[in-house]
């Protein structure tokens, strides 16, 4: 119990601490929102009023209590830059939760992907005996982790989508219109995402299992009988796994916190997609919700990781 309640007010105060380090930066950053918002041609009179309505001439310290205030209660504010009609703005807890499924399945359809291939292809890796393979699963990891998220995607978009037309690139599908036809989109968005990952994992998973291979605990199991496999998928994969575990917590934040640049590619109307453009925009109440998400999924997957470490290694829990 002590333990969780440390996490969560370390939580609190890392939220807190990012939340006034992000809202101070955009005090003084270059761009006038109300610039940005009006255009170049715009009255004195007109630019005055707005900074009235969106509170810009209340004090830096009133405006972020005004701010903090109103995500405690909920209220994120509205955007600067979208709007549901001409005379009403777009609530910013409206508009990411529009963004947030896509980003969210993305990550999912990745994870699965990492998961169901990577542990198995570094097992093997690090049991076969083969010359051979060992090269090519080395040289063909090393390619993956090599190239760029965005060539990567211009590969996967011009392999699946033009030349075997396994679906049309540019053709995004709302997941509220067609779930099906939105998860089949997505698929190839996600592969382009996980192959560099799998290739890390992969890597990762067998190097761990070879240095625990040379362990005292496994030649004391080869000398009570254990078979090869028992030896290998019940002592060495499961102290292997601590190290990558640590690995795919750092993988599951960065997809869940958003791949900027495959939804860029596959135009994907997701979280890192609208940052980009709430950035450029300096549509800063976008801006500070999301670098508030994006810091809670961090922390949050890090003290998932520090659970299942308690679940995996019961000697931390001793601790």
């Amino acid at each position: 119990m002590k333990y969780l309640v440390k996490k969560i007010v370390t939580l609190i105060m890392t939220l807190f601490l990012v939340s006034v380090l992000a809202f101070l930066a955009f005090q003084i950053i270059p761009g006038d929102v109300v610039t940005s918002i009006l255009g170049t041609e715009a009255t004195p009179e007109r630019e005055e009023a707005l900074r009235e309505e969106l509170g810009l001439n209340d004090p830096p310290v009133l405006r972020y209590l005004h701010w903090a205030g109103g995500v405690l209660r909920g209220d994120f504010g509205e955007s600067y830059r979208y709007s549901k009609n001409m005379n009403q703005m777009m609530p910013v807890a409206e508009l990411i939760g529009d963004k947030l499924p896509v980003t969210l399945w993305l990550a999912a359809l990745s994870l699965v992907l990492i998961l169901v291939i990577s542990i198995p292809l570094g097992v093997f890796w690090a049991r076969t005996k083969s010359r051979a393979l060992d090269v090519i699963f080395g040289v063909t990891t090393q390619a993956a982790m090599a190239i760029p998220s965005f060539f990567l995607g211009v590969l996967v978009t011009y392999l699946f989508g033009i030349l075997l037309k396994c679906f049309a690139p540019g053709g995004y599908v709302s997941y509220e219109k067609d779930f099906p036809g939105f998860l089949g989109y997505l698929f190839f968005p996600a592969l382009s995402v996980a192959i560099p990952k799998i290739a890390m994992t992969a890597r990762f998973l067998r190097n761990s299992m070879l240095t625990e291979s040379r362990a005292d605990y496994v030649r004391t199991a080869y000398s009570k009988g254990c078979t090869e496999s028992r030896v290998a998928y019940g002592h060495i994969l499961r102290n292997a796994m601590m190290p990558v575990v640590t690995f795919l917590g750092m993988i599951i934040a960065e997809i869940v916190a958003g791949s900027i640049v495959i939804e860029q590619v596959f135009s994907l109307p997701g979280i890192g997609r609208l940052l980009i453009s709430a950035v450029s925009t300096r549509d800063f109440p976008v801006v500070e919700i999301l670098i508030l998400y994006i810091t809670f999924v961090v922390i949050f997957v890090y003290f998932l990781v520090d659970v299942l470490y308690r679940v995996i290694d019961p000697r931390i829990s001793s601790q």
